[in-house]
């Protein structure tokens, strides 16, 4: 059983990172890329299609369901691997997992605004055009965000575009620094279960 689970493990590996090539490639024009590129979409395009089904986890700016694709993949990843490695596995150590793969699903989604909004925030500094596509496209991404996240700290105040950002880029990475440390606690409370 142990070998079994271990070799599950290593197919839900290899499976995501051919969900993650695919969704790095919808970026470049799948004509072009012949095809490899075909099977490959055949191959990850029903499991990630599936989670397209979800219209929470799509936006008018972004779609969030490839990651949440990729979160359920390394979440039954784990659980294979424990039991390949433990022989068994309790509900405390499930509970474990899920509360650290919601986290890192989390955690990638504010790495990527925070990322998004310091890359606008320096091209800003330095003067960069603000009507190039590529500016306007990380404007569209990181709006919402930017928006609700002032909405919280200045109310009805307005700020200046800049202030706005480095404030969401602080609340940012206070967001990923206290969750990262409660998520860490709460994973191993729930880990050391006895059922």
């Amino acid at each position: 059983m142990n070998i079994a689970m271990r070799l599950l493990g290593s197919v839900t590996s290899l499976y995501m990172f051919l969900c993650f090539l695919r969704i790095m490639l919808t970026w470049i024009d799948g004509a072009s890329l012949g095809r490899p590129y075909e099977l490959l979409a055949s191959a990850t395009d029903p499991y990630l299609n599936w989670f397209r089904r979800f219209p929470r986890l799509r936006t008018p700016t972004f779609d969030f369901s490839p990651i949440a694709a990729l979160a359920f993949l390394a979440l039954a990843n784990n659980i294979f691997l424990t039991i390949g490695y433990f022989g068994k596995i309790t509900l405390g150590i499930i509970l474990s997992m899920l509360v650290s793969g919601a986290w890192s699903a989390v955690s990638f989604v504010l790495v990527f605004f925070t990322i998004i909004i310091v890359v606008r925030l320096i091209s800003l500094a330095i003067g960069r055009e603000s009507i190039l596509p590529v500016w306007r496209l990380l404007d569209n991404i990181s709006r919402p965000v930017l928006y609700k996240i002032n909405r919280f700290f200045f109310k009805d105040h307005l700020v200046s575009y800049q202030r706005g950002m480095g404030t969401a880029i602080a609340a940012l990475l206070a967001s990923l620094f206290a969750g990262g440390i409660v998520v860490r606690i709460l994973s191993s409370l729930l880990a050391k279960l006895p059922f």
